[in-house]
């Protein structure tokens, strides 16, 4: 029977290994510093490793209860030291020379103590008053242990927290052993009724002290200095009540006691050695150190260069700005040749996953889900970074959110999309929009429900993100364009109108190609590719203005510079622009804008001063609105002014300070309740 219980302690000791380095790795994810709040405790209980652990600690429990019904305490409860070495084991990082040793020691002194102990044990009954002499010197012994270790600091703290929760759990097995060997040899009879609502009463309330010391020595400590503290004190109790309380020693010697004594003292020596070992690496970083040091950071993308782009386009100046401030910076993306590689550009490395043409567009590539889960997966845990930042909700960027949540590593995510996007490219009836946008944006809500923060690049983005219950979590920071590379000093051509973008649905292009039917001293440069490119080639011809629209397609970084000096007035007529970076870019050209008065474009265009915004879809006004720009005197060089003055608070350089600044709030923090809430 013995030998049965002590092979469940053995299971049950690694099973609390697991359980250690589980919550341990949870504690982490959410607090600041070496401390643990009491209010962070819920923040705690809701991550997935946490939870995890609790699973292991019931299992380990459960067959620690078992097998105390089978064995004397001074057999099983030292048996735990065996957690110390595996939690050291499947902690993060290789053990040095010092964890080796303070393992060994605390191992070989415990694993002594059990054999100068063992011969002299044997099971004994339960006296009837046992839980009222346990419980009150159990719990002067824990209180003295918290209040001393309330006001520690340093290495100290946690194994006072860890030896508080040790001396709880300790009475715990000792109430365990009572009653159960009592109800073993005498049956459910021979339980007194009072002594035993008390013993399991003052056992619950150990068991949630326990807890809340375990928390907090993770919070100050590594898991396997919480787990030493805990399987050498544990024992500890259980043999001095075993001897004392309930007689299970008997034919002991003085030498016999002290090998014991020599044993434990080996065996403190190694838990202490244990804490005294950690450096600044093991424990978590403070918040000057994340403030201070480089980040490690994978931008996700269901789009980047060479698509050609706004949210391609942001990505890439992101993760290359991040990159040229000393941030080391991975970007997760769609092959645009198909299969799986990896490559470098700009400072970044790029990790594309083998993705697919479509029949909804002729440029955009996607990846199969579990492609995209796999590549997610295998580069979170290579990479292992402070950070992940999710540039959308689709394939890719959904399985990033779903790996970096699994290992408890921040997430921030950027939105681009507005279901308007895709409706044009998978032919969505008029009447089914309604409810496909809706449907659209819950399923966007709940794949970034895990972001610590979301970002929009304008207010009225944030406004709907918002309305899908984001909260203080939804911030508005500008996408950001470089000033000075788009920067003009001359007026232009005095005849061009430009468009910049995607050639699809809700661009609207074609209202353009109608305006400037009745503008016939002007013409218009189309930049971008899409899948409308034939029907406006058709619609220009139909309208007898071939010779003055000029497709460009896709160009080259150096001649999108160009058309933007080239033109005189840059024209967006589209309706799903959350920001529109084109738009910034012709004002950071130094260009007018008239655009459509829809989403966000009303905050770049200030009607007067820098452009004219019309209503969506009335071709008159988009007419008279290009006219009054080209025929009042001195307006190109004035509103071209303007923009050049509005656009100076989108500069680049001031978006990357402030995704900088909440990447390490998002680190510093952890939970959305200490985040700002956006202005």
């Amino acid at each position: 029977m013995i030998a049965v219980g002590v092979a469940l302690a053995v299971a049950a000791a690694c099973c609390y290994a697991v359980a250690a380095v589980l919550q341990h790795d949870a504690v982490h994810t959410v607090i600041d510093g070496d401390r643990l709040r009491l209010t962070q405790l819920r923040a705690i209980a809701g991550r997935r490793r946490w939870l995890a652990g609790l699973l292991a600690l019931c299992c380990g429990a459960g067959l620690h209860v078992v097998s105390l019904s089978m064995a004397p305490l001074l057999v099983v409860q030292p048996i735990g030291v065996l957690a110390i070495g595996l939690a050291a084991l499947l902690a993060k990082g290789a053990p040095d020379r010092t964890t080796v040793f303070a393992v060994l020691a605390s191992t070989l002194g415990v694993a002594l103590f059990l054999v100068f102990a063992a011969p002299q044990a044997h099971l004994a009954v339960m006296p009837a008053l046992a839980a009222g002499r346990v419980l009150p010197v159990s719990g002067v012994g824990v209180a003295v242990l918290v209040l001393a270790a309330l006001p520690a600091r340093g290495w100290v703290r946690c194994p006072l927290f860890a030896t508080a929760a040790g001396v709880a759990y300790g009475t715990v097995s000792v109430l365990t052993r009572a009653i159960a060997a009592r109800l073993r040899m005498a049956g459910w009879a021979g339980l007194p009724v009072g002594p035993t609502a008390l013993a399991v009463a003052g056992g619950l309330v150990a068991i949630g002290v326990g807890a809340v010391c375990v928390q907090q020595a993770y919070a100050g400590g590594r898991a396997d200095t919480v787990l030493a503290c805990q399987t050498v004190i544990d024992p500890l109790i259980g043999v001095l009540f075993g001897v004392f309380l309930f007689h299970e020693a008997s034919g002991g010697t003085p030498v016999t006691a002290l090998g014991e004594l020599a044993c434990g003292a080996l065996a403190a020596a190694g838990v202490l050695a244990l804490a005294r070992r950690q450096t600044e690496t093991s424990l978590p970083p403070t918040r000057e150190q994340i403030m201070d040091r480089p980040l490690r950071i994978i931008v996700g993308a269901d789009t980047f260069p060479p698509d050609i782009n706004g949210a391609a386009r942001f990505a890439h100046q992101l993760a290359a700005g991040l990159a040229g401030r000393g941030h080391e910076v991975h970007v997760l993306c769609p092959s645009d040749t198909g299969p799986t590689g990896t490559t470098t550009m700009d400072g970044i490395t790029v990790h594309r996953v083998a993705a697919h043409r479509t029949p909804c567009h002729p440029t955009f590539r996607v990846c199969l889900p579990w492609q995209a889960a796999s590549a997610a997966r295998a580069l979170v845990a290579e990479v292992r970074p402070d950070l992940v930042h999710v540039q959308a909700h689709f394939t890719v960027g959904r399985s990033l959110v779903r790996a970096a949540a699994e290992q408890d590593i921040p997430v921030v995510a950027t939105n681009h999309f507005m279901p308007e996007n895709l409706f044009g490219y998978l032919r969505v009836p008029g009447w089914l929009r309604r409810t496909a946008a809706r449907l659209a944006w819950r399923d966007l809500a709940r794949v970034l429900r895990p972001a610590t923060l979301v970002t929009a690049p304008t207010p009225t983005a944030v406004n709907l993100l918002h309305q899908q219950g984001f909260g203080g979590r939804a911030i508005a920071v500008s996408c950001g364009v470089d000033l000075t590379r788009f920067r003009s000093d001359g007026p232009g051509d005095g005849q061009t109108v430009l468009f910049v973008g995607r050639l699809d649905e809700e661009k609207r292009v074609h209202e353009l190609l109608h305006a400037l039917v009745s503008l016939p001293d002007l013409r218009a440069e189309i930049v971008g590719d899409g899948s409308c490119r034939g029907e406006l080639g058709a619609l220009a011809e139909r309208l007898g203005i071939a010779s003055r629209v000029w497709f460009r397609g896709f160009v080259t970084d150096e001649e999108l510079v160009d058309a933007y000096r080239r033109c005189s007035v840059f024209c967006m007529p589209g309706v799903a622009e959350l920001q529109s970076l084109a738009t910034m870019e012709a004002m950071a050209a130094g260009r007018p804008v008239v655009a459509a008065d829809a989403v966000a474009l009303p905050h770049l265009v200030i009607p007067g001063h820098n452009g004219w915004l019309f209503p969506p879809g009335d071709i008159t006004a988009l007419a008279g609105r290009l006219a009054e720009v080209f025929r009042q005197p001195g307006a190109l060089a004035r509103m071209g002014a303007a923009s050049r003055e509005l656009i100076t608070r989108h500069d680049v350089r001031a978006s990357l300070d402030t995704f900088e600044q909440l990447y390490r709030t998002a680190l510093g923090a952890r939970t959305t309740e200490r985040l700002p809430i956006a202005a």
